[in-house]
């Protein structure tokens, strides 16, 4: 069966979802920003086949969203974002933000966000970058952009 090439699709969410949409991608790039940037960490914290996180790795590295970086002399590699991969962080924090509200339950959130700007616990959430308000689906009207078909 051959899989739909959301890449190609004219959406963006689908475009995204080409790169990130396979679910140990994202757990993958959630934990190289935690700090856990080798292959062996990756896979204890996962508990995933060599195999898929070699298919995983590799494609985020093809992608862009990750860089591999020698760190032996035989070699072994390191990941570390890119700012494309840092930039999808972003979205993982909204989705954790969603997770937190929706499906935390009693024992709470696990995971909390330190910013480092102001010192203050926060919650990830979507702003508008011109007047900095909260931006909510119902307060968003959707227009063509100049990439529409």
């Amino acid at each position: 069966m051959q899989r739909t090439d959301f890449g190609a699709m004219a959406c963006s969410i689908a475009r995204t979802l080409d790169v990130i949409g396979e679910p140990w991608s994202p757990l993958i790039l959630r934990d190289v920003w935690a700090g856990l940037t080798r292959f062996q960490q990756l896979q204890a914290d996962l508990g995933i086949s060599r195999k898929v996180l070699t298919e995983r790795l590799d494609h985020l590295v093809e992608r862009g969203v990750l860089e591999r970086r020698p760190y032996d002399q035989r070699p072994r590699y390191e990941y570390v974002l890119t700012e494309r991969g840092t930039e999808l962080v972003d979205v993982l924090m909204v989705m954790a933000a969603w997770g937190d509200r929706w499906l935390a339950g009693e024992a709470g959130p696990p995971v909390l966000y330190h910013h480092n700007t102001c010192g203050e616990t926060s919650n990830a959430g979507l702003h508008c970058t011109h007047c900095g308000a909260r931006m909510h689906p119902t307060e968003v009207t959707l227009l063509p952009g100049p990439g529409a078909p």
